[in-house]
């Protein structure tokens, strides 16, 4: 029986992971989106699971994450359940931060790593767009030194600063070549 696989989804805050998530998803019934739990109150902004600190603490306690990390005054899991359920052959897509990259491929030794860049003027843009940061907090986003990517795992550069459609493709291609 395959295991099933783990493709983390990273970048910049505004390069679009998650429209990425939600493109390839609908474009690969094989790949299988993976929602995180946050810490934050529900929003349309992106598909996450809310949680109050306590119940996070819960799930923390309970062992419910495979992978669990705090940016930006939040926390963050991917629970457990998601991976369990993927059937041999598929792939979760999570949106990761770069800074667990190292404990995902400790826990997913097939782990593929999407790296979605866009130019800064186009994640300025997208992030001012979304209205939940200042000027000043977008200019810190964007200047955060990013960790390096684990050794262990594939990574793959995908350029989402232009059509969707095109970063889909790229990614698409790197994930069918990457297949177990």
């Amino acid at each position: 029986m395959t295991a099933p696989r783990l493709a983390a989804v990273v970048g910049p805050s505004g390069v679009g992971k998650d429209s990425l998530i939600a493109a390839l998803t609908a474009a690969n019934p094989r790949l299988r989106p993976l929602r995180r739990v946050i810490t934050r109150p529900a929003d349309d902004t992106e598909p996450f699971q809310s949680a109050t600190e306590a119940q996070f603490d819960t799930m923390l306690a309970d062992d419910a994450f495979l992978l669990h990390w705090s940016a930006h005054g939040l926390r963050y899991g991917i629970p457990r359940a998601g991976i369990d359920v993927l059937s041999p052959g598929e792939t979760g897509l999570a949106n990761l931060s770069r800074g667990v990259l190292d404990q995902a491929a400790r826990a997913v030794p097939s782990l593929v790593v999407l790296s979605v860049t866009a130019p800064a003027e186009v994640l300025a843009r997208r992030l001012a767009g979304r209205g939940r940061e200042c000027e000043a907090q977008i200019a810190a986003r964007l200047a955060r030194l990013r960790p390096a990517p684990p050794r262990t795992a594939r990574v793959v550069q995908i350029d989402n600063g232009g059509p969707l459609d095109r970063a889909v493709d790229l990614a698409l291609s790197a994930l069918s070549g990457a297949t177990p």
